[in-house]
């Protein structure tokens, strides 16, 4: 007598064979790879608009001309006045913290010259007490930033 394949006492209980489920445990990485690629491309787009400088009403000069190259340059705003700060650079300083900033920034340069940028409605009285601190901090050459009649 011949007997047919044997069978596991367990399934003949159930009635059927057991199918054992494996869940896949992996992610999906493909959507959030392409999600976060289109992010990139947004914001290596939108970061150089983001970048501003300082907003300056420049007064005009018909002989202005144009200097390229390495230089420090000093802002002015326009509300100096009440806050007492200025701009090195991009770095707010404190009027009073000025000299001391501008004879270290101006230590291992040959050349002593600071460009000054003011806004066209600082007061005469708050420009002399700027340009005081940099005369007593080293400063060789003040040259006045201007745009031309022309220019935005």
């Amino acid at each position: 007598m011949k007997l047919g394949p044997a069978v596991s006492s367990e399934s003949a209980r159930s009635g059927r064979g057991r199918h054992v489920m494996t869940s896949l445990a992996e992610i999906n990485v493909v959507p959030l790879v392409d999600v976060m690629l289109v992010l990139l491309i947004i914001f290596m787009v939108a970061a150089p608009m983001i970048q501003r400088g300082i907003d300056v009403k420049l007064p005009q000069s018909r002989r202005s001309t144009s200097v390229t190259g390495e230089r420090v340059e000093i802002t002015v705003p326009d509300s100096i006045h009440q806050s007492q700060f200025v701009f090195v650079g991009k770095q707010q300083v404190k009027l009073q913290n000025l000299q001391e900033i501008v004879r270290q920034k101006m230590e291992g340069s040959g050349d002593k010259g600071v460009f000054l940028r003011g806004d066209s409605s600082v007061q005469y009285q708050d420009l002399m007490s700027v340009i005081d601190a940099l005369r007593a901090a080293g400063v060789q050459n003040i040259g006045m930033v201007t745009r031309m009649p022309s220019e935005r």
